[in-house]
């Protein structure tokens, strides 16, 4: 084997699972003409054919950004705020400021701190400036640590917050950053988050930068979805992507003072790869064929496969065998990419993304770490009655959800089970 330099596209292409062999189809936003749908239903008849694709044509993408599920958090509700308010609380874009400081509590050392204090906090404008160069676009599911659905998949922009932060000269003393939002003005509903400096100044190859975001689909981050500015961190649930940003501090602080981690959360834990249904039908018919679609959060590990598990409701579970590895699951196909990626977007057409290649205009992996998946099934049973019928996915190490970290409070990975009823 030759050796010399990973560069991001294969070391994205090693997480991914291209190679891995994944069963994968087209789809409109995905695909659907004949001649790709031929081969891959040759061993389904025309009912599962038609089936899967009146259920695939229904999926979209990239969630429409006032469909984003949000927290209804503070009091009053911060996500509630009138709009002829926000200009005097500094929540638009001609009144927005960031300030940047070192922790009183510490000994980190900022060369020129940047605080409406000193009259240097930094603007929207300064921001928008930096953006003509600096700007990054990436695609990124958001989810939170504790919620069974995904709060939506979306394409965030922003420019990263290291170009701004080296703005406040910091020296020395620093281990971690911690941050926080508007809060009603009031110190009890702070929700702060942290994060080591080190994931702020530098990523892997494979990994995408901590930014400060003002795009979501393409349009300026709404008020709902924690604008006019957002921190967006990567690979790890949503409590980390604070809304309303308004503060950043450098401390020497070794370890996470976030809001989440005093609620008995794990902060730290990147995202979980997990199956999710969309779709099953309440009612079918015994002897015809019907279609299942849902979605595969890719979390740190990657995906391999997503798989379901068919079966009568009265029919007994394994015994010691919480995680069901012992029963017959069977393989869900995996879409690729779609022709149009969501409603938001003129055409449905992609910006310039991180993880595209420049030439192609392809993704370098697929599925995309820290990004979904759709997926579809045709399944039949043959005699009335009630089912159940559960998804997991296999990760790249060929681990089974909801291994290999099944623990609560850490990203919900529980194997889902639908109920049906067949007549």
């Amino acid at each position: 084997m030759k050796k010399g330099k990973m560069t991001r596209g294969k070391a994205l292409q090693a997480m991914g699972a291209i190679a891995a062999g994944i069963p994968l189809m087209k789809s409109t936003f995905y695909s659907m003409n004949s001649s790709e749908t031929d081969s891959i239903y040759k061993s389904m008849n025309t009912t599962d054919d038609q089936a899967l694709k009146k259920a695939i044509v229904e999926l979209e993408y990239l969630t429409p950004s006032d469909k984003f599920i949000v927290q209804r958090r503070g009091n009053p509700v911060l996500t509630e705020i009138p709009e002829d308010k926000l200009s005097a609380i500094g929540l638009t874009r001609d009144t927005w400021k960031l300030e940047i400081s070192a922790d009183s509590e510490s000994n980190s050392e900022l060369g020129n701190p940047v605080t409406a204090e000193r009259s240097n906090a930094f603007t929207w404008d300064e921001l928008m400036k930096l953006a003509e160069t600096n700007s990054v676009s990436y695609l990124h599911v958001l989810s939170c640590t504790n919620a069974k659905k995904i709060y939506g998949m979306g394409l965030w922009e922003g420019v990263p917050l290291r170009d701004v932060l080296w703005q406040a000269e910091p020296r020395q003393n620093i281990r971690r950053i911690y941050y926080y939002g508007y809060h009603n003005d009031d110190p009890s509903q702070i929700f702060k988050s942290s994060i080591h400096i080190s994931r702020v100044l530098e990523e892997a190859p494979e990994e995408l930068p901590v930014i400060l975001c003002y795009r979501l689909n393409g349009k300026w981050i709404s008020h709902a979805n924690g604008g006019p500015v957002r921190l967006f961190v990567p690979g790890y649930y949503g409590n980390r992507s604070v809304k309303w940003l308004q503060k950043i501090i450098v401390t020497n602080s070794f370890h996470p003072n976030d809001t989440y981690a005093e609620g008995n959360n794990d902060v730290e834990g990147p995202l979980k790869t997990t199956a999710k249904f969309i779709k099953v039908p309440e009612k079918v018919n015994a002897g015809e064929s019907f279609a299942v679609t849902g979605l595969a959060q890719v979390g740190a590990s990657g995906l391999k496969k997503v798989q379901y598990w068919l079966k009568p409701f009265d029919q007994p579970l394994p015994d010691n065998d919480p995680y069901l590895t012992s029963v017959k699951w069977q393989d869900a196909m995996i879409l690729q990419p779609p022709e149009k990626w969501g409603s938001d977007l003129p055409g449905g057409v992609l910006p310039t993304v991180v993880q595209f290649d420049r030439k192609t205009g392809k993704p370098l992996a697929w599925p995309l770490t820290n990004t979904i998946v759709h997926w579809a099934l045709a399944a039949k049973v043959n005699t009335a009655g009630e089912y159940e019928i559960r998804c997991r996915t296999i990760d790249s190490n060929d681990i089974a959800q909801p291994m290999p970290r099944p623990f609560g409070r850490s990203g919900m990975n529980i194997i889902e089970t639908v109920k049906f009823i067949a007549e």
